[in-house]
């Protein structure tokens, strides 16, 4: 049990270094961020796919982070979940006749992130407006009074630049860290209790139904639910589908941290809707096709 407190402290610990160093470039750059970010905006599906294949759980919540801030949009999001592999490449790279396979996940998560994030802002074209309009009311404020902004557009009254560009941006990280840390510890003790066996028995139970279980274990937002998948499909337990459907679905915590947002609740809701779709009909359409 130790073990697990300890997983789970040293997982949140890298997310949180991850975040505040976003948070800090943000504090500095935000203006500048934001219309490098609203002009290659027809671009960032695919930026985004393309860094989410770095084996790194911690991008997912950078980009949650960044859609709540209005900096990216939510087709940007579900396409940086979609292409999210965790800990599924460093896995498969152990096992050299997987080659050829990784190579066939890597493309698959990364065209169905674009072709997905694109259709998403379709979607989410009436967001979008709302976002420009939010982000013209502000630039309307400016004009008028001159406010310091925080990393995550909160207005700061102090000037003093620590305050501003250091203790801001880490008391917003320490949130998020807290949060995580208690998803970690929460669903690492169900894992711990529950006990792998159980949960492969669970999985491999039924050939026509693995895609669906590997998408629920997909769904725990920490990196053993796509460790488990990964050690499944490279064992031959469980079929190409049902890895690329479990991988699919299994964002790490951003899908988590989205749903916290209780003033967004619905939209975002309705984006994770789509993650568990999209993950589900992959899954079922390469297992059905015999791949």
């Amino acid at each position: 049990m130790i073990d697990v407190l300890l997983d789970a402290l040293l997982d949140s610990l890298k997310i949180l270094l991850i975040v505040f160093a976003v948070n800090i470039v943000i504090a500095f750059f935000e203006s500048k961020i934001t219309n490098s970010l609203e002009k290659s905006r027809k671009w960032s599906p695919i930026v985004g796919s393309t860094l989410a294949l770095i084996p790194e759980c911690g991008f997912s919540v950078v980009s949650t982070d960044l859609y709540k801030k209005k900096h990216i949009t939510a087709g940007t999001l579900i396409a940086v979940y979609i292409a999210t592999s965790d800990e599924a490449i460093p896995i498969v790279l152990s096992y050299p006749n997987k080659y050829l396979e990784l190579l066939f996940l890597i493309l698959i998560k990364l065209a169905v992130g674009i072709i997905i994030g694109y259709l998403v802002d379709l979607l989410f074209s009436k967001a979008k407006k709302m976002v420009h309009e939010h982000v013209e009311h502000e630039d309307e404020c400016h004009h008028h009074e001159e406010v310091h902004v925080g990393c995550c557009k909160h207005e700061i009254e102090d000037e003093n630049k620590v305050h501003r560009y250091l203790i801001h941006p880490l008391k917003h990280s320490l949130k998020i860290f807290l949060f995580v840390l208690i998803i970690n510890i929460a669903f690492g003790t169900m894992l711990y209790y529950i006990g792998e066996e159980r949960i492969t028995e669970f999985i491999t139970m039924n050939s026509y139904l693995t895609p669906l279980f590997t998408c629920i274990i997909g769904l725990i937002p920490n990196c053993a639910s796509s460790l488990l998948i990964s050690k499944l499909y490279v064992l031959d337990a469980i079929g190409f589908g049902a890895l690329v459907g479990g991988l699919i679905v299994n964002a790490g915590l951003g899908p988590m941290i989205l749903l916290k947002d209780k003033e967004n609740f619905k939209s975002n809701l309705s984006i994770f809707g789509i993650l568990i779709v999209v993950g589900l009909l992959t899954g079922y359409i390469i297992t059905i096709i015999g791949f």
